[in-house]
């Protein structure tokens, strides 16, 4: 939110949404082309006139430009007063929207006499003051500032659609802007409530398997309080993080099946990838930790005999798979997922968005769970900089 805020703040809204300089912008650009076109076309009007009579019809180039230059102003305000009235609720600014454009278009032929009375020659300077003096003396002033009202409205209503139409995208591109800032935003919290979540569940697990050893085994306890402080450091260290490399997801397994072990001895057989096997790949952090306890704990249940776990590591065309297989007791059901099951699949639908995926699957007395996922060999956080610096570029 904090980041919404700034951006916000620094990109302050002129009208409609639209920043001062874009609105000036926009603007300004449509009434240079509107200038242009009408000065082109009156030049065109005025040569092929000329081959008929010497009888000048249209103002020279200079006029009109200080025709639309005397103009621009008054647009300036008909729109941001348009886009500061909008369209809502319709009955009330379709009026107001209506005298707008109609004033606008009204003063368009006194701007034009204006600028004859300024730049014309004195045939066109006596025009123009019949035209101040008594307007109605000249039998042709109604029709030319007929023609110049149904010139210049339409012209109006295109200059409207373009702005509001430019603040109508501008509105929505800053929408998606901040449903994404949100939608990151709520990822992050959701991982890292994910990783909050996965601390005390193994924090109990492993504080149980020490207090196992404290009364007949004090030395192998204060062994194993060094070890989970050991795990405990890494695990803080991982959950700050959202990737970690293989390795360093697999050391970190390691020290908790290390723990395990001293207190199921007899029992529990541990099978890690040799560090050769081990691809240079980057993985979520933690995310084989809730899937090696479920190994521990639910194939130590419900019998005496021995369990292994075992991790298998294979990449095949970008493909990175992560086998967690534990056996367990004979006919012992599986039960719906757990926690650590859960946990798992959320974190990989909000960080893979459907690439990347768990199933899990008992048969006999093996218990299966596998996580697909795109081989990533760079660092997460050096391409998301590297994207950041290009778009701010």
């Amino acid at each position: 939110m904090i980041g919404i805020a700034a951006t916000e703040s620094s990109n302050r809204r002129f009208a409609g949404g639209l920043s001062l300089r874009q609105f000036f912008g926009v603007t300004i650009l449509f009434w240079m082309y509107v200038a242009l076109s009408n000065i082109l076309y009156a030049y065109s009007m005025r040569t092929g006139i000329a081959r008929m009579t010497n009888i000048s019809l249209f103002a020279p180039w200079d006029v009109r430009v200080m025709q639309h230059l005397l103009l621009l102003p008054v647009l300036l305000v008909s729109f941001w007063a348009s886009l500061r009235i909008q369209w809502r609720p319709l009955l009330i600014a379709l009026p107001l929207q209506a005298i707008l454009g109609t004033a606008f278009s009204a003063i368009a032929y006194p701007a034009m006499i204006v600028s004859e009375m300024s730049l014309g020659s004195s045939e066109w300077h006596e025009s123009a003051m019949t035209h101040v003096v008594n307007p109605w003396v000249d039998p042709y002033f109604l029709s030319l500032w007929l023609a110049s009202f149904v010139n210049f409205l339409p012209t109006y209503g295109f200059g409207l659609a373009l702005v509001p139409g430019l603040a109508l995208y501008t509105r929505f591109q800053n929408s998606e802007l901040r449903l994404a800032a949100l939608a990151r935003e709520w990822s992050a919290a959701r991982l890292a409530a994910l990783r909050m979540q996965l601390s005390p569940h193994t924090l109990f697990n492993l504080l149980h398997t020490i207090r196992g050893h404290i009364e007949w085994d004090p030395k192998g306890a204060q062994s194993m309080v060094v070890q989970l402080a050991d795990l405990l450091r890494r695990l803080l260290n991982a959950g700050e993080r959202d990737f970690s490399i293989l390795s360093d997801e697999l050391q970190f397994v390691r020290l908790y099946l290390e723990l395990q072990q001293r207190r199921f001895a007899d029992r529990l057989t541990v099978d890690l990838p040799s560090s050769k096997e081990i691809p240079a790949v980057w993985v979520p952090s933690l995310i084989l930790q809730p899937l090696v306890e479920n190994a521990v704990v639910h194939g130590l249940a419900g019998h005496q005999g021995p369990v292994t776990v075992r991790i298998t590591v294979r990449v095949e065309q970008d493909v990175l798979t992560l086998s967690v297989l534990n056996t367990m007791a004979p006919g012992r059901p599986l039960g719906e997922e757990g926690i650590g099951l859960n946990n798992v699949t959320e974190r990989l639908a909000v960080q893979f968005e459907g690439r990347a995926g768990l199933a899990a699957a008992g048969a006999d007395t093996q218990w299966c769970s596998e996580i697909t996922m795109p081989a990533i060999h760079q660092s997460p956080a050096r391409e998301t900089r590297r994207a950041t610096a290009l778009v701010s570029a």
